[in-house]
């Protein structure tokens, strides 16, 4: 399963064409609607305040509730766009956005208004593909859960990644602001609410779990392996910065003794630990696959910044205006689901 993104926006509409759906799959609209909002804007102080239904059209590749097995199009039109935020920064970089490599890479011809194709605006119509993508494994047994892991520094409760308390990360979605642990995420608001109110923004950890792939899945090389797909649709997320799977990073501070994932004898076999985060030569070992991602501080924000004048390359400074999320986090988790759903559907033998 491919996907091709397209639109901008402050277009008049954004949208996605997915290739390799599954002919026959039921496309299950309410089970849509519901990922869709748990992205959608507008709801909460946390995010931005522009009002978007994101409401799906499917204009290709559906009859009668079932895909067809041709390319599936989803079109989401853009309803409260304010363009006039934009005119006084045209010309000047900002900091941390894609303005600037995008002005050299399209020699100016780039839609500035709303950061354009490279705007959040264009997550919306990935969590769309990726509730299709979801629907697909599920008849397969696979499931996909994330949860906000960290924000400024404030830990939601950790998880054993080897047994996961399954139905806790499913609750933990449901909710409006996706931790487990209700006071830590109150913690995390008041950072989130804090920066805002000084003009900033701040970034943290989504922590994502995919159970049920089948053990030996996956395979060495590119094309196959269940590591590279992932971190090349978790990448292609904007302000995402940084993936780890398992342990990670923390790798670093240990002797193979810890590292190394004993086995478990049984039917199936299972491992004691899972630093490894369910994957070995880039092939599923039976246990849940679980990777987390950066993601980095919104860089719209209230606070002077140096930058240059693209028309003259004179310094220059700017203040953001508009509207913005002083997070991405809470809006992020079904975004990374989407995108890990994605890279398993690409898989081969995972949906055929």
């Amino acid at each position: 399963m491919k996907y091709s993104l397209f639109g901008e926006s402050h277009g008049p509409a954004i949208g996605i064409v997915l290739t390799g759906v599954p002919s026959g799959l039921a496309l299950d609209m309410d089970f849509i609607r519901a990922e869709m909002a748990r992205r959608a804007p507008g709801s909460s102080p946390l995010a931005t305040a522009r009002r978007e239904k994101d409401a799906v059209r499917i204009v290709s590749g559906a009859f009668e509730g079932r895909a067809c097995g041709t390319p599936l199009c989803g079109l989401i039109e853009n309803t409260d766009t304010r363009s006039r935020d934009y005119a006084a920064t045209r010309h000047l970089a900002r900091p941390g956005h894609a303005d600037f490599a995008a002005h050299l890479r399209y020699r100016g011809f780039e839609d500035y208004r709303g950061g354009g194709h490279f705007s959040g605006r264009l997550t919306a119509p990935l969590v769309f593909a990726g509730a299709v993508a979801k629907l697909a494994l599920k008849e397969r047994g696979i499931e996909v859960y994330a949860r906000i892991k960290e924000v400024a520094g404030v830990e939601d409760i950790p998880l054993d990644l080897a047994r996961p308390d399954v139905e806790a990360l499913a609750s933990a979605g449901r909710k409006a602001f996706a931790v487990i642990d209700d006071a830590r995420g109150e913690a995390m608001q008041k950072a989130i609410l804090d920066a805002r109110a000084e003009g900033d923004s701040v970034g943290g950890v989504i922590e994502c779990f995919a159970f049920g792939i089948p053990a030996g899945l996956g395979g060495p090389d590119f094309d196959d392996n269940i590591e590279t797909a992932i971190a090349r649709h978790v990448f292609a997320v904007p302000a995402v910065k940084g993936l780890l799977f398992g342990a990670g990073f923390g790798f670093s501070a240990m002797r193979g003794s810890e590292a190394n994932d004993a086995f478990l004898p049984g039917e199936p076999v299972r491992t004691r630990t899972n630093h490894n985060g369910g994957v070995n030569g880039g092939i599923a070992n039976g246990m849940p696959v679980v990777f987390s991602v950066v993601v980095k501080p919104t860089p719209s924000i209230a606070k002077e910044q140096d930058t240059v004048d693209m028309r003259t390359g004179e310094a220059a400074k700017l203040a953001i205006t508009g509207r913005h999320d002083p997070c991405i986090l809470p809006r992020a988790v079904p975004v990374i689901e989407a995108a890990c759903a994605l890279a398993l559907s690409d898989i081969p033998g995972v949906l055929s």
